[in-house]
């Protein structure tokens, strides 16, 4: 072999086992990729005290601050929210079974006169929003019954335990990082109290929709409406297009809640709340 193929062959050589180093070097790191997944969920509350530990750390790395991350480790495993999540069986019924359980007729009485009485703050919120009242007044009522069913579950300990439960973590994985931003900026605290699954104010806000269509303090009612009216804008609600099933604006209360039920029963309450039958 003469001497410059001897140095081609070398370096070929070298080329080589240099891409087979970087090629190893990839596959650690792909391996401590996915190695660094999410803090593994549970289904019972043995593991939550280490599942804590391992999301503070992640949400630390990701920004999340002190305070946040304080009352995170002060949560406590909400054996509540868990049979509450495991129970829904109201949105399995009949749109007539539903509408009696959840005491529609008395919803639509009352909203009737709330729309009277407050008719001013209903016509500021629609010519803002396009939104009428009949739709945000059966939301109001059978979220939270006009703001008197709040909930009293600690806010976070909800959250935190349906992230770490396995059946639906990533959806409550979300919810639980906006749940921490909204702590940080002094919106919410660790000691907010709200419904089973971390539903807060008077239309029973999660914290992602909180943090982007939130107009001020939710336990008001016209911030709670108005901030409801805003989500139904961002989602398609056209002013003056009809909210039946089928028509423009009910892709706009599908999104506020997935159970085809209680979006049936919000457009029909509305519209008799609005003066339809």
């Amino acid at each position: 072999m003469r001497r410059n193929d001897a140095v081609t062959s070398c370096r070929r050589s070298r080329l080589h086992l240099l891409s087979r180093i970087v090629v190893a070097a990839l596959a650690v790191l792909a391996c401590w990729g996915t190695n660094a997944h999410a803090a593994q969920c549970g289904s019972g509350p043995g593991g939550f005290e280490a599942w804590k530990q391992e999301f503070a750390g992640e949400a630390r790395a990701k920004g999340i601050g002190a305070a946040a991350i304080a009352g995170l480790m002060q949560t406590n495993y909400a054996s509540a929210t868990i049979s509450a999540d495991r129970g829904q069986r109201s949105f399995s019924l009949s749109l007539e079974q539903f509408l009696a359980k959840r005491g529609a007729p008395a919803i639509v009485a009352r909203g009737r006169g709330l729309k009277q009485s407050q008719a001013a703050l209903f016509a500021s919120i629609q010519q803002r929003y396009g939104v009428p009242p009949g739709p945000l007044i059966a939301i109001w009522g059978m979220e939270s019954g006009f703001g008197s069913q709040r909930g009293n579950q600690n806010m976070l300990s909800s959250i935190a335990t349906l992230a770490y439960d396995c059946r639906r973590p990533e959806f409550f994985t979300d919810q639980l990082y906006a749940a921490l931003h909204l702590i940080d900026r002094g919106v919410l605290s660790a000691g907010t109290r709200g419904s089973m699954h971390g539903e807060v104010g008077q239309t029973q806000f999660m914290p992602k929709n909180i943090l982007a269509y939130g107009t001020g303090n939710l336990d008001v009612a016209a911030n709670a409406l108005g901030s409801t009216a805003n989500f139904l804008k961002a989602h398609g609600w056209r002013a003056g297009a009809g909210y039946q099933p089928g028509e423009p604006n009910f892709a706009a209360i599908e999104a506020w809640n997935a159970a085809s039920v209680y979006q049936r029963a919000i457009a029909l309450m509305g519209r008799q709340i609005d003066g339809g039958e």
